[in-house]
């Protein structure tokens, strides 16, 4: 399957009419896991892979680890989608990070607002748009159907906003314009909110789940019968299975 066949593919799961879930991996071991398990795409997350390589998250790799850690990730599976958690872009012009994403072998990206090289500013709404629909032309232009889920933290910053969920219809419903194919709110603290955000987007929406507990709007279940397009785990399967490592190898001390 060539990548403009997996970018295509992995757009049209979004729109199922079904939830698509998108296992959160972190190397080629994790990857070909949750292939084998039977899942049909799977994203990196930009916190476990930081994690895996003894980095920290929120920039503290460059883009050279980051698109090293995709690139063993997409040569593992190389019929699965694979979408990628680039952080705010690591300071790169939209076209050169397409370009490099797509040599990696990634058909989808995550691109936040948050600048955590330039001390944790969050970019303005119509700056964020912007660089989204750089990637848009760019991945255009390739002749890819480069999946862009766009990220706000705005539900992270405490008492910043007067009107946090305001804020994330303005933020999202601008990079929908500028031709992201999926939202991505962090922290939507429950259903009720939740159903705020679904009603009033035109595209998909992603939602952070915990693989064992859920969340905060709800289970699996729960986020299906609401209309969620899209979950993922973020670091969260990795550290739920940090207690089974430990029970594993705890007797053998």
């Amino acid at each position: 399957m060539d990548i403009a066949t997996r970018a295509t593919t992995l757009l049209d799961l979004h729109h199922t009419g079904t939830t698509l879930v998108l296992p959160t991996v972190w190397d080629a071991w994790s990857a070909g896991v949750v292939a084998e398990a039977g899942f049909r795409a799977l994203t990196v997350g930009s916190h476990p892979l930081a994690d895996s390589r003894g980095q920290s998250d929120n920039e503290g790799m460059t883009i050279d680890d980051a698109l090293d850690g995709v690139r063993r990730v997409c040569a593992a599976v190389p019929d699965v989608p694979v979408s990628a958690d680039m952080e705010s872009g690591y300071g790169t012009a939209p076209a050169e990070l397409v370009e490099r994403l797509l040599e990696a072998g990634a058909v989808g990206i995550n691109i936040e607002d948050t600048v955590h090289s330039e001390g944790g500013r969050l970019r303005e709404v119509a700056e964020h748009a912007d660089y989204i629909g750089g990637i848009r032309q760019a991945a255009d232009a390739a002749g890819v159907d480069l999946v862009i889920n766009a990220r706000t933290d705005v539900f992270m910053k405490d008492g910043q906003f007067e009107d946090p969920l305001a804020e994330v219809l303005a933020r999202m419903t601008a990079c929908e314009a500028a031709g992201s194919r999926s939202s991505y709110p962090v922290r939507v603290p429950d259903a009720a909110t939740l159903q705020a955000i679904l009603e009033r987007l035109d595209g998909p929406v992603n939602v952070t789940a915990n693989p064992r507990s859920g969340s905060p709007a709800g289970s699996l279940e729960d986020l299906q019968v609401m209309g969620v397009h899209r979950v993922t785990f973020g670091p969260l399967l990795m550290k739920e299975l940090a207690p089974d490592l430990t029970a594993l190898v705890a007797p053998w001390r």
